[in-house]
């Protein structure tokens, strides 16, 4: 008797301990929305700029460099502040509780660890390709075997989107 009631506290115990998973939620939310934030704040400076640009003779050397680099930078930002909301939807349905959708939207639904993984992984996937995209943007490029390498990088980008949006059998069929 003794036994089976120290298993079902146990059990309980176990069971109401996921509820911890709703600080990874939480802050997963809160640095989300700050990226939201931040990237968009990003995109405001820049438009004042642009603004400038056209209607108060602002005429930098470099001005489409610096347009694209700070368009590219806030499109990263605006990535990752996604990873880090898919990342809480899928943590709190998973751990916590279904979120009920009265649209019947299923973006962001999410059943199994694999499924959050593989969300997860595409946007990932996309992140560090506008990472490397804006590091390019600010490379010199001397010699041949420098392009070569670029062109290379770029083959192996467009080799990984194309793989990650191939569905694969499973089961060898």
């Amino acid at each position: 008797m003794k036994r089976n009631i120290l298993e079902v506290i146990f059990k309980e115990t176990l069971w109401k301990c996921r509820l911890i998973a709703i600080l990874a939620v939480i802050f997963g939310m809160v640095g989300s929305i700050a990226l939201f934030l931040i990237a968009s704040y990003d995109i405001v400076i820049i438009s004042k700029k642009v603004y400038m640009f056209f209607f108060g003779g602002y005429r930098p050397l470099n001005f489409h460099e610096i347009l694209i680099e700070k368009i590219i930078g806030a499109v990263h930002l605006y990535l990752v502040a996604v990873v880090m909301l898919i990342f809480s939807f899928g943590i709190y349905e998973l751990f916590i509780s279904e979120i009920d959708d009265k649209e019947g939207n299923k973006i962001l639904t999410i059943h199994s660890l694999d499924e959050l993984k593989d969300k997860l992984g595409k946007v990932v996937v996309m992140v560090l390709i506008i990472g490397f995209f804006k590091r390019v943007m600010n490379i010199d490029y001397s010699n041949p075997m420098e392009m070569m390498f670029l062109a290379g990088s770029i083959l192996m980008l467009s080799l990984a989107l194309h793989f990650m949006h191939k569905p694969f059998s499973k089961g060898g069929q």
